[in-house]
């Protein structure tokens, strides 16, 4: 009797917080540190070594851009940017990527406000916040029709991009 009771609680915990499948486990966030196995300030080196990027054109520029493999490739823009001196600068985000705070491109200008109240304008269509939990990063927002068209997350002290 005990051996069934003890299964039976067994399973009853798997079932309620056992594994969780592939497909519903969360996917990464961009940010505050950056995206999946590749963080903010990592060597070029380090940042290859994750497997999860491949260079756009020449590796043996002081700046160097890359893509994920995951994303779709597009020849005219890039996915990070890898400094020789400060690692990785900017993660530049993609379709399907979002921030902690749920603000991926699409979100409404009302939720991103929302999201960072802290938000603040740069110039025309782009606005800036401190990254949450990382007073080395910042986001950039670029809205356009009162929805967020592109996302970055940037180190404050950088070099290689704007």
């Amino acid at each position: 009797m005990r051996a069934v009771i003890g299964a039976s609680l067994l399973a009853a915990s798997l079932l309620a917080g056992g594994a969780v499948p592939a497909a519903a486990q969360a996917k990464p966030a961009l940010g505050p540190y950056g995206y999946g196995s590749v963080k903010l300030g990592m060597s070029l080196k380090k940042a290859r070594a994750t497997g999860a990027i491949v260079p756009i054109g020449s590796v043996r520029n002081p700046c160097t851009h890359w893509h994920f493999k995951k994303f779709p490739k597009v020849t005219w823009d890039w996915h990070l940017v890898i400094s020789d001196e400060k690692g990785v600068v900017a993660i530049n985000g993609q379709k399907g990527m979002k921030t902690p705070e749920g603000i991926g491109i699409g979100s409404s200008f009302k939720r991103l406000k929302a999201a960072y109240p802290r938000l603040s304008k740069k110039a025309p269509n782009v606005y800036s916040v401190t990254a949450p939990r990382n007073k080395k990063a910042e986001y950039r927002f670029e809205v356009y029709n009162g929805k967020v068209g592109a996302i970055f997350l940037a180190l404050k002290n950088r070099d290689c991009v704007r």
